[in-house]
């Protein structure tokens, strides 16, 4: 007898939206002017922001006639996406396109106008800012590179599929978007400094422990990841509507000059409920340091900045003379300084921050020991994490690490922390990355700490080495377990034989302990 056909269970809301996405990509890439996903994903993440907006709106807008408040659309028939992009047999082709990319084109209700992008550069937000100011920045460094618009139309009327309305695929929808930056980072090569491990994010956040009420600056905030972590950290925090106003208005800022990135982090807190996010689209840098006065400075800082880069030498101008260099990481350490909020009342310990930096910042000299020297004399840098190779694979195995200050006052201890590598294994890999558990150890460690065979402390007098006029030589962070292999190597051979036969007289004493126990002799 034949066998029954089983029936297959209904899709789950995830599945249905992987759906659409991958048709959605399946379909960009038969389009010729598409050469790769860092085209694909702008034009989807273009495409997706708008639909979102619009779901939004909508909702908003069924709230305030319930309410019997006016509401104002940030964007205006024709151009919101249920006019030209949702509705039945709507515009495709080279009208589409001409709509789309064109300063003048004829608009989906037959008058002629600013073309779709050129109309949302130019919107402007009522005093103080509002979405449409977003928007605006969103689209000014955007092109659609699509070249066929039956293609473009059947990617929109996929994406029409999306509702943003209901909780449950707004959630979905954020994992998968985050699923997406991930693909990015993995075809952006080079340009992976933008995004770090979210494990690595997630522990920072953990330890410094951000509380609503508080501002909480990414001055170089790549897609997110911090803020969009932080934001998850404050939500439970929530319980009044004066709360829920509180993280909406008052704590999340971030910085992103590039584009691409600039778009990715706007949707990117949208989807995770930030209405409108403040994302300063300029470089952080450009701000003279001796400017920086109290109302800019903030409570906590959550980044990590790009390193290997250089700056212009604009940009070199805002920065003490003797602190002036090229490379982007030690000017944006100087920032991040300067921006921590004084001590005060109701924090002993002023700002604070959790910053990542290449292995090179903490043993380089020159201009790199200057830069620590005022961090030690000034700030309280209490902890260092030092992370195994691989964790910011495949863009590069160096070792990076986590710094922890505030401004409670000048270092006094410096506590070190190594994450070691997984059992059996030299370092993380692409394919075998970093978990969340891996840091387990060191939260528990975090509150009660002690020196152990993964953690140690240094005094920060004893990093800064001066000549005999008084001339900093050095600021050398690099700062080796004592407990591991490797530090042992490098010991002089006197000190590894007096170090060993101290460890023998403490075992020989501990047995002759044991023995005269054994024989009945009391000591």
């Amino acid at each position: 007898m034949p066998r029954k056909k089983t029936a297959e269970p209904p899709m789950t809301t995830a599945q249905q939206l992987a759906g659409i996405v991958k048709s959605a990509r399946q379909t960009m890439r038969k389009d010729k002017g598409l050469s790769g996903e860092l085209d694909r994903l702008p034009i989807l993440t273009w495409v997706m922001f708008l639909k979102f907006l619009d779901d939004l709106e909508q909702r908003r807008e069924t709230e305030a006639v319930l309410e019997g408040k006016t509401f104002r659309s940030a964007i205006e028939p024709p151009y919101r996406w249920r006019d030209w992009a949702a509705a039945e047999g709507g515009i495709t082709g080279d009208e589409l396109i001409a709509f789309i990319n064109q300063e003048r084109a004829i608009l989906p209700d037959g008058r002629e106008g600013p073309g779709l992008f050129a109309y949302l550069r130019n919107l402007q937000g009522a005093a103080g800012g509002d979405r449409r100011d977003v928007i605006a920045t969103v689209f000014m460094g955007l092109q659609n590179r699509m070249l066929n618009g039956y293609l473009l139309r059947d990617v929109i009327d996929k994406i029409d599929g999306i509702h943003f309305n209901s909780s449950e695929e707004m959630h979905t929808l954020s994992r998968l978007y985050e699923t997406m930056l991930r693909e990015m980072r993995d075809a952006a090569g080079d340009s992976g400094e933008f995004y770090t491990p979210r494990p690595v994010v997630r522990f920072m956040v953990e330890v410094t422990d951000p509380r609503l009420g508080e501002t909480i600056l990414d001055p170089a905030c790549g897609t997110g990841g911090f803020l969009v972590e932080a934001m998850r950290h404050l939500e439970p925090q929530c319980r009044t509507v004066e709360d829920r106003a509180t993280l909406q208005n008052n704590s999340l800022y971030g910085g992103e000059a590039k584009p691409l990135p600039y778009l990715l982090v706007q949707m990117n807190l949208l989807l995770h409920g930030l209405e409108y996010p403040r994302i300063d689209p300029q470089n952080s840098l450009r701000f003279p340091l001796r400017e920086i006065g109290d109302r800019d400075r903030v409570d906590l800082i959550l980044t990590n900045p790009p390193f290997g880069g250089e700056e212009e030498k604009g940009i070199l101008g805002n920065f003490p003379e003797d602190l002036r260099t090229a490379e982007t990481a030690l000017l944006f350490l100087q920032l991040i300084m300067r921006k921590l909020k004084r001590p005060g009342p109701g924090s002993d310990q002023g700002g604070r921050a959790a910053v990542v930096v290449p292995n090179g910042t903490l043993f380089a000299d020159g201009i790199a020991a200057r830069v620590k020297e005022d961090l030690l004399k000034h700030y309280n840098l209490h902890t260092i994490v030092r992370l195994p190779e691989g964790v910011f694979a495949p863009y590069t195995d160096i070792p990076a690490n986590l710094l922890f200050f505030d401004r409670s006052g000048p270092t006094g201890d410096i506590w070190f922390h190594q994450i070691p590598p997984p059992e059996g294994r030299k370092k993380y890999t692409k394919t075998k990355p970093m978990e969340y558990t891996e840091f387990d150890a060191c939260l528990a460690w975090w509150n009660r700490r002690a020196e152990n065979a993964q953690a140690w402390k240094i005094r920060a007098a004893d990093v800064l080495k001066y000549d005999q006029t008084g001339k900093l030589l050095s600021a050398n962070l690099d700062i080796k377990n004592p407990n591991s292999l490797e530090s042992l190597e490098h010991r002089p051979p006197e000190e590894l034989i007096a170090d060993m036969l101290e460890k023998e007289r403490r075992v020989m004493g501990v047995m002759e302990e044991i023995g005269r126990r054994l024989a009945g002799v009391t000591p």
